[in-house]
């Protein structure tokens, strides 16, 4: 427990670390490059538009590149936990080895393949050659222990898995709540702005409406995208899951089938 805690924690600051940096880095690029891009008067670029955006802009720059380093870092984890080569080839040459009871060969599919579902596997194939060669147990003891063996090895995968998904989600939902702040903020100006000047100039206001929604765009593609990423994860994630139960439950059949 102690150590999941430490997981945990190191989990979080990681990400806050991460945060902060973003931050850091889109206020700096935001008040030097931007701000350079703004011009006098006239009709902006799209850097200067976002400039007038107001200083919630940063920030919203800095959620996005957080979802983007987060999405790739997950992107990559779970394609090496899928393993070096096609997990359905991988799968067929499984249940092929274990139909011939050809545990080693099994056994050195896992070694090629690597990663998570090799891991469960490996383990799998490892307790089903222990019970193989065990006089004591009945045979539903046996394949009790193998099921367990997997479920304990799949519990120890998964986390790995799912580490920082968290984060996606999270962005989904406050990303179009910060752009909503910024927008309101805007709003709040440009009316402030006219009632100071006395008038009620179409032009002016729609400007100032137009810069207040660039919070609102920004916002938006942010949580657009980190939901993309977040099912596109998430899929892969079953995906894997889903092997590993039918893996598991392949190798307990099997055994099944040959002591009884």
């Amino acid at each position: 427990m102690a150590q999941a805690n430490t997981k945990k924690n190191f989990e979080i600051l990681g990400v806050g670390l991460v945060s902060v940096v973003a931050a850091v880095v889109c206020n700096i690029i935001f008040y030097t490059v931007f701000k350079g891009q703004l011009k006098p008067s006239g009709e902006q670029n799209i850097i200067g538009l976002m400039y007038k955006g107001g200083f919630i802009v940063p920030f919203l720059m800095a959620i996005f590149v957080v979802c983007i380093t987060f999405a790739i870092e997950r992107l990559l984890t779970i394609s090496k936990s899928k393993g070096v080569g096609s997990l359905d080839t991988f799968l067929q040459n499984i249940k092929t080895k274990l139909v011939n009871n050809d545990v080693n060969g099994a056994l050195a599919e896992c070694g090629k393949q690597k990663g998570a579902v090799a891991n469960v596997v490996q383990a799998g194939l490892h307790k089903y050659a222990d019970m193989e060669k065990n006089t004591e147990l009945t045979g539903e003891q046996k394949i009790l222990n193998i099921q367990k063996e997997v479920d304990e090895t799949t519990a120890l995968e998964l986390p790995a898995l799912e580490k920082n998904m968290w984060v996606l989600s999270t962005i989904a939902s406050i990303g179009t709540l910060i752009a909503l702040l910024g927008t309101v903020i805007g709003m709040i100006k440009a009316f402030k702005g006219l009632a100071a000047v006395g008038g009620s100039d179409p032009e002016k206001l729609a400007n100032g409406i137009s810069e207040a929604l660039i919070n609102t765009a920004l916002g938006i593609f942010t949580s657009a995208i980190a939901i993309i990423f977040y099912n596109l994860c998430t899929q892969k994630i079953d995906k894997l899951t889903y092997a590993i139960d039918e893996l598991g439950y392949t190798i307990a059949q099997t055994f099944a089938s040959r002591k009884h």
